[in-house]
């Protein structure tokens, strides 16, 4: 059967549809006098649910009532059940990231009172009244700039919190991007590694019998010889303060053809709990076992036949069997070496001393498994005194030096 021919004029081309408007984008504005000094601007604006919506302001004038519309338009949210918007005050996000956080139970309960300490010190008085849409990358880098002139390490840490606070922005879609990622780099106090010389150790222990056995006796009672103990330990382990205070005698195997002494936690303050003994280290490669010298082991098998016996096993405690506080040790070794030169020296002295002797007779990896560090690179930057004097390599540099025929003939001439 033959179809009847069609005319191609007869045949209806389907009209192209309007492509809708990019999502969180307008269109054309439009402005109009409603009464004098009262003007209105419109445009339509396809939200982020994506619908789009007729959005009008006002002003006394139709380019100040544009002004107020862009404004609108540039800062607008779309209705959310959310409870973080571009409108949150950072205030609140501060709240919901501490929050978030401790739910997790990921990070250690020390860990989230620093990140606290940031806020409430750093974060808060510069940021604290802000929407989350006020945040620009110049307001961020002054702030970080200034706190950074006076206390770099303050500042970083603050950094780094707020950076993991706006984080939670940008995933609640609050904001586009993070603008902490941003800014400029901090200032870092560029402080050379200093470690005790061998020979400066008898001054150690001299400035600490002292101390322990004042020749005026004052009131109070008798001081405890732990300290001269505790810096044996440190010297002869490598260990942060923490680490040895945090010892059990279960730790400790005297007896064997090579001593030895397992760090398996630390000491640690919490707010409302004070310090505790935690029963892990601060990384994975804090949980090692390092031998002992002769002098470390000499100290420990006098400690352990004082029969000082406590319920948690510690081999140092206090006189009512409970773990003794690193913040103590530290006042104990200041009161110490008030009258010293040694003002330099911290607890943490003691580790870079070993860091440092056992870089010069060994290797960087060897101090840093030593250390309890994943890798030698943190040993190498903090702990490791650099030598002063380089080696002589005057042998071999004789070989860039002229031949002796040269030197004659030049001589000669």
């Amino acid at each position: 059967m033959n179809r009847p021919m069609t005319d191609p004029t007869d045949l209806e081309v389907p009209s192209m549809a309007r492509p809708p408007l990019p999502v969180g984008t307008w269109g054309k504005i439009r402005r109009e006098t409603m009464a004098p000094g009262q003007c209105r601007a419109r445009a339509r604006f396809r939200d982020y649910d994506g619908v789009t919506r007729d959005v009008e302001a006002w002003g006394a004038t139709e380019p100040a009532a544009e002004r107020e519309l862009v404004t609108s338009l540039r800062d607008r949210s779309a209705p959310s059940t959310d409870e973080i918007t571009r409108d949150t005050r950072i205030s609140r996000l501060a709240q919901l990231w501490l929050e978030e956080i401790e739910a997790e139970e990921r990070l250690a309960p020390q860990t989230i009172d620093r990140y606290r300490d940031s806020i409430n010190g750093v974060i808060l008085p510069a940021f604290g009244g802000l929407r989350i849409r006020e945040n620009t990358v110049s307001r961020i880098d002054r702030c970080f700039k200034a706190v950074a002139a006076d206390h770099p390490g303050k500042a970083r840490a603050a950094r780094s919190v707020y950076g993991q606070m706006l984080g939670m922005a940008v995933r609640h879609d609050a904001l586009a991007s993070n603008p902490v990622r941003e800014i400029a780099r901090l200032r870092k106090n560029r402080r050379g590694v200093r470690a005790l010389a061998v020979d400066d150790l008898e001054a150690v222990r001299a400035a600490i019998r002292q101390w322990q056995t004042p020749p005026e006796r004052k009131p109070g009672p008798r001081r405890k010889g732990d300290l001269a103990d505790i810096v044996d330990v440190l010297l002869g382990t490598g260990g942060r303060i923490g680490e040895v205070l945090a010892v059990r005698w279960i730790d400790v195997n005297l007896d064997a053809d090579c001593p030895t002494l397992t760090f398996s936690g630390t000491i640690v303050f919490v707010r409302g709990k004070g310090f505790y003994r935690q029963p892990w280290t601060k990384s994975d490669a804090g949980y090692r076992t390092v031998s002992l010298p002769r002098f470390a082991v000499d100290v420990l098998k006098r400690r352990r036949a004082a029969d000082q016996e406590n319920d948690l096993d510690a081999v140092f405690a206090t006189r009512k069997g409970t773990w003794l506080s690193p913040n103590n040790v530290r006042r104990q070794w200041r009161e110490a070496r008030k009258e010293t030169d040694l003002a330099w020296v911290s607890p943490h002295t003691f580790r870079k001393t070993v860091a440092t002797l056992l870089d010069r007779e060994a290797d960087s990896k060897t101090a840093a498994a030593q250390l309890g560090h994943q890798s030698d690179e943190i040993t190498k930057g903090y702990y490791i005194q650099k030598a002063h004097l380089a080696p002589d390599s005057s042998g071999v540099l004789n070989a860039l030096g002229p031949k002796d025929g040269q030197c004659e003939n030049e001589a000669r001439e």
